[in-house]
């Protein structure tokens, strides 16, 4: 069986004595300096000026959202769009936070949202926020739709947690938006086991999602930042400072031993995405060329391309209920990420009349498939994968 992962970490076997020996000398465990180390690096990696680490991509997308709450740059009933074709945890923190969760719909080709999409909705709905999913290291015309968003003051936030390291039109995926969030997952691109993290270059955003990370506490912040805060409501900074509560928050916290593992893998991440990059061409080119079989997928407007999975969709249920039972026992496979949120229970239940007619996400969530990148894959392996997908 040919597995979405291998390991649990790149560079496994060196990672876990790394890691042996850091939790047997490491004076504590529970957030502290490796995840603030974690944090300049990842950063700096990203481009972006802050990265507050979290204990996972959930966690991330659910913060991200209470922050903006927390300043008031969003407010409860505000028209926030999300990619119909996402993950159900983009969906679920615009219901659970009393906003109106308005599913845009994805191209076919790009299975993700474009601007044309996007002017569809907004012509609906006065969107305050869009919360998009750069998906399986895609991107449509983010340049636009970055413009669209602008002109129309619809504050821009980017679902990265599939797209590390890919690149379009010269900037980094995760770097269009205010803020962007990222998911460090044992099966994504890059491992810290459970993790997550918010980039952005708002001070005043990164400030409250660190509030957010910690019960409402201002315990991870700044000095200067807490005592602004602490004068600011007249907090007694010697005793009861540590256990004040400045707004709405959660316990989203990573630990010492994510941010070492997270340290340790950094270091990996170029090699890890080309790496990506270089098997993706090496399946997708051949399998995509079975146009009687599949929809075409594009990509040649990215200048790097870094996925998890290769993404195919398929033209009928029949080929893809045939592709499933090839793959069975030889290659593991899933569904194109979570599917179309609009058909998921949840989304059913809680937001029951909003529809998405005819959707391109509906196709995709019938009819499509994905299988594992990871950069571990040997060419007899890829050229299996290619065998099944072809025949």
């Amino acid at each position: 069986m040919i597995r979405l992962i291998k390991s649990t970490f790149h560079n496994e076997r060196e990672t876990k004595k790394e890691l042996l020996e850091f939790i047997n000398d490491a004076e504590m465990l529970s957030f502290g300096p490796e995840c603030q180390k974690f944090e300049e690096k990842f950063s700096k990696w990203q481009g972006r000026k802050h990265c507050v680490f979290l204990n996972s991509g959930s966690s991330a997308n659910l913060a991200i959202v209470q922050a903006l709450l927390n300043i008031h740059k969003i407010k409860h009933n505000d028209y926030v769009g999300f990619s119909a074709l996402t993950w159900s945890t983009n969906a679920m923190p615009l219901i659970e936070l009393g906003l109106r969760a308005i599913p845009i719909d994805v191209e076919l080709d790009t299975l993700n949202v474009s601007s044309q999409k996007l002017l569809e909705i907004v012509k609906k709905y006065p969107l305050k926020m869009l919360f998009i999913t750069n998906l399986l290291g895609f991107c449509d015309d983010l340049d636009e739709i970055k413009k669209i968003c602008d002109a129309k003051k619809i504050i821009l936030i980017e679902d990265n947690c599939e797209s590390l390291g890919s690149v379009y039109k010269g900037k980094k995926l995760g770097n269009f938006g205010l803020a962007s969030t990222f998911s460090f997952y044992v099966g994504h691109h890059m491992s810290t086991i459970e993790g997550g993290a918010v980039c952005t270059d708002s001070e005043r955003l990164a400030t409250m999602l660190r509030i957010v990370r910690a019960h409402g506490w201002d315990r991870n912040l700044s000095e200067n930042r807490q005592i602004k805060l602490r004068d600011k409501h007249k907090v007694n900074s010697t005793f009861y400072s540590r256990y004040t509560f400045y707004d709405l928050g959660y316990n989203l916290r990573p630990t010492e031993i994510n941010g070492f593992i997270g340290n340790t893998q950094v270091k990996y991440l170029n090699e890890i995405v080309e790496k990506r990059k270089s098997n993706f061409f090496k399946m997708a080119l051949p399998i995509y060329k079975q146009s009687d079989k599949y929809f075409s997928v594009k990509f040649d407007h990215m200048d790097f391309l870094s996925n998890f999975a290769v993404p195919i969709v398929c033209k009928s249920t029949k080929i893809r209920d045939e592709l499933v039972e090839k793959c069975n026992g030889k290659v593991e496979i899933r569904p194109i990420v979570g599917g179309d949120m609009t058909q998921q229970p949840f989304f059913t239940k809680h937001l029951r009349k909003i529809h998405l007619k005819d959707s391109n996400a509906s196709l995709i969530h019938r009819q499509g498939l994905y299988f594992g990148n990871n950069p571990e894959l040997t060419d007899k392996e890829m050229n299996e994968i290619v065998r099944i997908f072809t025949q």
